[in-house]
């Protein structure tokens, strides 16, 4: 008893301490090591101590931080992209989970329909059937999946997006990439994977909204159309989102319909289904 009197002003210090450090930092959703260095205490004993004198965790003490300046947000009209974005789900040095930095091939580029392009591909076994690996030199620029047997046309409906370009079969190559994007012990910021976005100038525009989506949560073709500063757009998003060459990266299967329906996904609505609740489940393993 003597020994808990002795340590609690100590103890109290270091909470006061983290709710201030969160309080101020909310929008970068500190990590509970961050926090404890912050505080200069280890994550155990700051875990352990933060709970007793505040009654919940450091993590669940930011999300409710989190969520309450959320609700403000979308009490204000916010968009559900907008909010996601301001409040620190995702941000300008976490493009998304999979910590990419892209690059967009300009117009005039793009109308050479990939003439010049050297496209290296390959196939690989992923969590959601054969995965089709596209890189240039530059990066990733196309990820498509194929069920057994479909590989054939998989490669066709790629290749038919960059008909100038020329393709090379090399499995080596790609195979760094397929093990990168579907390893989650993998995803770290200080190694961010390379993408080169190859579309028009609007379908680009898309896809980098596609990316502020966070895994776990979804978005709506009028609320990307919204976001974009074009709310009558929504059809047109729709179309851009179906020519997405990056899926799962570029996370277009995290856009429903108005009503929260699946809506399309060009690689199957079971894939996406699958997709979906593979997220799912990483998004509450985290929590």
């Amino acid at each position: 008893m003597l020994d808990t009197i002795h340590h609690a002003p100590s103890d109290y210090s270091y909470v006061k301490r983290a709710v201030a450090f969160i309080s101020e930092n909310w929008r970068d959703q500190p990590s509970l090591e961050a926090i404890a260095t912050e505080v200069n205490v280890s994550p155990g004993h700051l875990q352990r101590v933060f709970t007793r004198w505040a009654g919940i965790s450091p993590k669940a003490f930011l999300q409710a931080l989190t969520l309450d300046h959320a609700r403000a947000m979308l009490r204000d009209s916010a968009s559900i992209l907008d909010t996601a974005y301001e409040v620190g789900l995702s941000g300008p040095s976490r493009l998304h989970d999979l910590f990419i930095t892209h690059d967009g091939m300009t117009p005039g580029e793009y109308k050479l329909q990939g003439r010049g392009l050297v496209i290296n591909y390959g196939f690989h076994p992923c969590p959601f059937g054969n995965a089709l690996v596209m890189v240039t030199i530059q990066g990733l620029c196309g990820l498509a999946f194929a069920d057994e047997g479909e590989e054939t046309s998989a490669l066709a409906d790629m290749k038919s997006r960059w008909p100038n370009a020329s393709y090379r079969e090399d499995s080596a190559r790609t195979a760094p990439f397929a093990g990168r994007i579907f390893n989650t012990d993998l995803w770290h910021p200080d190694t961010p994977l390379r993408v080169v976005l190859i579309g028009t100038d609007f379908e680009i525009r898309v896809w980098e909204t596609l990316l502020r989506i966070p895994v776990g949560k979804a978005s709506t073709y009028s609320d990307i159309a919204a976001h974009l500063g074009k709310p009558k757009a929504a059809r047109a998003v729709g179309a851009a989102v179906g020519k997405n060459p990056i899926s799962f990266v570029v996370p277009c299967h995290r856009v429903l319909g108005k009503s929260g329906g699946l809506c399309g996904y060009h690689w199957g609505l079971t894939r996406k289904q699958a997709i979906l609740g593979w997220e799912a489940g990483l998004s509450s393993s985290a929590l």
